[in-house]
Order: structure tokens, then sequence, then C-alpha cells
């Protein structure tokens, strides 16, 4: 139990040879376009508050920002020191989804090219995630099949709310049916909170990714499957970073208050569902690593979800600590179950080796 307990450290030894190859499954980039557009947002009167705590900081980090817009050398080289084999690029949160639909569309489509140029010039090291606006939801799903079929992009990223506005919404729903018919998943991301949720956490720099954004998040999770989205696309997948922004951990309380508040009628929006809402989060969801090189959760989320549904990430740049490999490294599990973390699990669900 006090192995299972002790603080992250990074004294284990890197294992010098290992039988598989570290896969990295949520790692940001930018584009130049899109960083512009960004510029531009911060200096409207109007801003959204959310998004001017996150980019009103990173527009100014250079470490971070540099690291973002480069899909070359100084990438390369970070995943080399580190010895991350390959990344899943996606864009970095909020993505396309601050701006208005059209431009969105737009930007959406040509980040798509740019990173897919990206894979093309190195295949054995990067795969990638579509961008899409899911202002326009039909579009949205047009571009993610052109993304697959054209690009051969893996899936696609979605930075959590699109300006307040969840997916369980069924004007998005066109999205999970272009997924779930394409078979491939949706990563739901973090990103900014929305205005009407911002305050009380700002006030205390609560927002970002200390706990703001796996709150908000795991909200999002929950709306999605308590509209009843995965009784309706039952083959859907999609995959949440830093463990299942903490939900594992609440599985049996709400399965429990889930089941009482139908019973009690208590809300019009919450019906019945085929299974229980933990089910969906092991059946429908795999989870990452991002941002949690800790052995209690990792092993905890490997325990509730299986060693099946739990993927490495490093949360490259935003959390780029190389020394963190060693933790994962050093789990207390079999290298059997440690090379279906690095290496099979996300073969599997981003279909790698297609």
């Amino acid at each position: 139990m006090l192995l299972l307990c002790r603080e992250p450290s990074y004294a284990v030894l890197r294992v010098p040879t290992p039988p598989y190859k570290r896969i990295a499954t949520e790692e940001a980039f930018l584009t130049q376009e899109i960083f512009k557009r960004y510029q531009r947002l911060l200096n409207e009167p109007d801003v959204d508050p959310g998004f001017a705590s996150l980019w009103g900081h990173f527009s100014k980090h250079a470490p971070v920002l540099d690291r973002l817009l480069d899909l070359g050398d100084r990438r390369l080289g970070d995943m080399d020191d580190s010895e991350i084999a390959m990344q899943i690029l996606s864009l970095t949160a909020p993505g396309v989804q601050i701006f208005e639909a059209d431009e969105a569309v737009a930007l959406a489509r040509s980040s798509n090219d740019e990173v897919s140029e990206a894979v093309r010039r190195h295949p054995d090291r990067f795969a990638a995630l579509a961008a899409i606006a899911p202002q326009n939801p039909d579009d949205a799903a047009k571009e993610l099949e052109r993304g697959v079929r054209n690009l051969g992009l893996k899936g696609a990223i979605v930075n959590s709310h699109t300006r307040g506005e969840y997916l369980d919404n069924e004007k998005f729903w066109p999205i999970f049916e272009a997924a779930e018919a394409l078979r491939v998943p949706i990563y739901l991301h973090p990103t900014a909170l929305p205005p009407a949720m911002v305050k009380p956490f700002v006030e205390r720099g609560l927002e970002g990714a200390v706990y703001g954004f796996a709150a908000e998040t795991g909200l999002h999770i929950l709306r999605i499957i308590f509209a009843g989205v995965f009784d309706r696309f039952p083959n859907l997948r999609m995959v949440a970073g830093h463990l299942g922004e903490g939900l594992p951990f609440w599985f049996y309380r709400v399965d429990f208050m889930h089941g009482r508040m139908v019973q009690a009628r208590r809300y019009a929006n919450v019906k019945p569902l085929k299974r229980r809402p933990s089910d969906y989060l092991r059946e429908n969801f795999h989870v990452t690593t991002s941002g949690m090189a800790w052995e209690p959760p990792i092993s905890y989320a490997q325990c509730v979800l299986g060693v099946d549904r739990v993927l490495y990430a490093m949360d490259y740049p935003y959390q780029f600590v190389p020394e963190e490999v060693q933790v994962t490294d050093g789990l207390p599990c079999s290298e059997a179950d440690k090379k279906k973390l690095y290496q099979l699990n996300a073969e599997r669900v981003f279909s790698l080796c297609e």
C-alpha cells in the first residue's frame, strides 16, 4: 500500500531498450494562421474572459508557444530527448471553436491540411486528429470525413464546449454519427471555461489545468452520457485526457444518484439509460495519462477501466517534463500491460497500423 501511495518520483531508471514504443496521444500544436487570429481576439474589448486568461498568458510564453508552432526539428528533438517514438497531434485549445462559424470552418480545413503535411513528412513520428468546427455541425461531419478519408487523419479533436454550447445538444449529433460511421474516435479535450462558469474559478487561479479544465470537461462528458448519446450511437468511441478528468473516482456516486434522479423523476431532461453511466465510461471511452504522471491514479484507472482502456500521453508542450516518462516506465505492472499502455492501445484506438 505504501508503494501505491508514494509521491511522484523521477528516481526510477529509464528502461534502456524497452520492448515497446512510446506513443504520446495528447500532444498539441498550433498553426501560425490561427495564432494570429488568437492575437486579434485578445485585443477585442469584449474578449471571452476564459480565453483571455488562457491565451493572454500563452501568447507571451515563448517556450510553450515556440513548441506549439513547430512541427519539425525542435519537436522531433524533444521527442528524441524524452524517448517518445510517436506523437498524436491535435490542434490546441480552443482550436477553431471560439470563432464565428464561417471562419471556424475555413480554419479547421487549413489546419488539417497543414498537420497532414507534417504527418506526410514524418509518417513514423506523427499521426494527427482532425480539427472540426461544431458551430456548423453538418460541415464538421463533412470535414471529419475529409480528414479521415482524404488526409489520413485518425479521428477528431473537440476542445470541450463551443462558445458555451455542449455536444449533448442534438443539433451537434451529426458529428457523432459521422465518427461512428467512420469508426474513428473523438478526443474531448479541455478548453477555457465558458463565461457562465469561469468567475469563481478565475478569482483563485483555478480556471486552468489546476482544476477548472477537469471540472468543465468532466461536466461535458456527463452531459453527453446523460443525454443518451451512446444509446443512440452505441459504437461511438471517445477519448478523455487526464485519466478521465477525475470521473473514474466518481463511478459509484454518479450511478447511484442517476438512478435516484430517474426514479424520482426529479429532472425532465434526466431520462432512463440502457446502462449505468459508468458502463458508458468503461465501454465507450478510453482515457489517457496526460498531465497525470503519478502511479496511484494511473493504477486506479487501469483497475476500474481495464488495462485496455488507458493510453499514455505527455501533454506536450504544456507539461513537457521528460523525466515524467520514468514514472510510467516504473509502474508496477507487467511488461505486457506496459506495452498496452504505451503502444498497443494507441495503435488500436487510433488505427495506427492501417
